[in-house]
């Protein structure tokens, strides 16, 4: 059965390729697995045929007969678990990617989100800068942290969904910080390079074309 995601009718990224979706369509095209997208509309995302499937109104989820799921994360791991191509098949190797996974997602995301957040609606208040400061400090140790354990490609061996999600959230960050860490960015640039996420994105722009 072809799974279906959900993505936004009007993406707020301006075609960039940050928006949520991208993370499960680069899954898929990975693994090779045709999938559907129905594109919701912000005002959709509030209503209870969505809530049913995302209790927090968001974007992406992924059906498939008589699963629905939400959470990128979550998503990735049921594409990666039940097809090669996105975890390795030793065990121990397998249970380093799904750290990387959770790594991505809980340790490395949640600043750069922070400074998005404190960018757009913070930066007029008294506090603003000083914690805008204190933001790209926290966001500079994580990379500093993670630079030094990058591999000479990817985080632990070959291309896994762990690389998948770390690429994508530093994706969210770019430069200038993200310049000031060589490997890093290097790093980005080689998943984009990625045909399955070159797919990915053409198929993700295409509707930010069509919706504008």
């Amino acid at each position: 059965m072809i799974p279906t995601i959900t993505a936004f009718a009007r993406s707020p990224d301006g075609g960039r390729g940050l928006a949520r979706d991208m993370r499960v369509r680069w899954a898929l095209e990975e693994t090779g697995q045709p999938y559907e997208v129905r594109l919701v509309s912000f005002k959709a995302m509030k209503e209870a045929g969505h809530l049913a499937l995302h209790p927090f109104g968001q974007i992406p989820t992924f059906e498939e007969g008589d699963l629905a799921l939400f959470e990128t994360g979550a998503i990735v791991l049921h594409i990666a678990e039940r097809h090669p191509g996105l975890l390795p098949g030793e065990p121990n190797a397998r249970a380093r990617a799904i750290a990387w996974m959770f790594a991505a997602l809980n340790t490395v995301e949640p600043p750069i989100l922070d400074r998005e957040t404190t960018a757009l609606s913070e930066r007029g208040e008294t506090w603003g800068e000083a914690r805008l400061r204190l933001t790209e400090d926290r966001i500079r140790v994580r990379l500093t942290q993670l630079s030094v354990r990058l591999g000479d490609d990817w985080l632990d061996g070959p291309f896994s969904a762990g690389d998948l999600l770390m690429v994508s959230v530093l994706m969210r960050l770019g430069p200038p910080i993200l310049d000031e860490f060589p490997n890093l960015a290097a790093y980005v640039a080689r998943g984009q390079a990625r045909p399955a996420y070159q797919r990915a994105f053409e198929a993700q722009l295409r509707v930010f074309r069509e919706g504008t």
